[in-house]
């Protein structure tokens, strides 16, 4: 038997009123962890970049480790 929820405030709240009895022993298991989006992990670093050079995407290894150029 399964039951379908979520997690708030640090507990299990079912989507749908469930019966059990008290002291039914229960295996909860995390379905979808929560992730961050990339942007939500680096946004205090997004737009941080200003006046580099126009060609950095393409010639990265130049500018950090003396490559030749693209």
């Amino acid at each position: 038997m399964s039951f379908d929820g979520h997690i708030q405030n640090g507990v299990v709240v079912f989507d749908e009123p469930i019966t059990v009895p008290d002291g039914t022993a229960v295996r909860v298991e995390m379905i979808a962890p929560a992730r961050k989006t990339l942007a939500e992990r680096f946004k205090n670093v997004i737009g941080a970049g200003v006046d580099l050079p126009a060609d950095l995407a393409k010639n990265h290894d130049h500018y950090l480790h003396g490559t030749p150029k693209q």
